[in-house]
């Protein structure tokens, strides 16, 4: 586990992921713009103990969601995620570091089966409790991670030769944690 002062990041105990107010996309630049996508079914842990913190986290590939249903089942495809052989992108992290309220998070992320470090850096929002009296806590972070490194390599070729699909892809997530009882 990590070494911070995990108090200041959360009260010790299990964090679950509140998928109705939590989103986790990617961004890519693709021809004159940004390319954006979102997973719809995703979970994650945050587990606190006096000790450190660990993050834990997956979403299905099945669930992308990009405004086009040919699409999406492209991303699904062998040439993007696989989702068939692959069904899930994960993530796992033992090393929390806090900053006040800025956090950075090493861990590993698995694309396509292929499982490499990543660093999530990005915002706590401090506990608090909501009308319900649940304790919930914010966790905004991002990654930027070589897609083609993960087996991730299809592209389609503009008439000048250069790529329509960068091989840099931002990884999102906004999630909003609640403690388990």
């Amino acid at each position: 586990m990590s070494t911070i002062e995990t108090t200041t990041l959360a009260p010790v105990g299990t964090w679950k992921l509140d998928p109705v107010h939590s989103t986790v996309g990617f961004e890519v630049a693709y021809l004159a713009g940004i390319f954006k996508g979102e997973f719809r079914e995703v979970d994650a842990t945050l587990d606190v103990a006096e000790d450190g913190a660990r993050l834990h986290g997956a979403a299905k590939v099945a669930s992308v969601d990009v405004k086009d249903d040919n699409l999406a089942a492209h991303l699904q495809s062998p040439d993007f995620f696989d989702a068939e052989s692959h069904p899930e992108l994960r993530f796992s992290a033992d090393d929390l570091r806090l900053d006040g309220q800025t956090v950075t998070v090493e861990g590993e992320i698995t694309i396509k089966g292929v499982t490499k470090p990543a660093t999530l850096t990005g915002k706590v929002a401090p506990p608090l409790t909501d009308p319900y009296g649940n304790e919930r806590l914010g966790l905004a972070v991002s990654a930027t991670v070589d897609r083609t490194e993960f087996g991730v390599s299809w592209n389609n070729p503009l008439p000048n030769g250069e790529p329509a699909l960068a091989d840099e892809v931002r990884i999102v997530g906004e999630l909003q944690l609640a403690k388990a009882a």
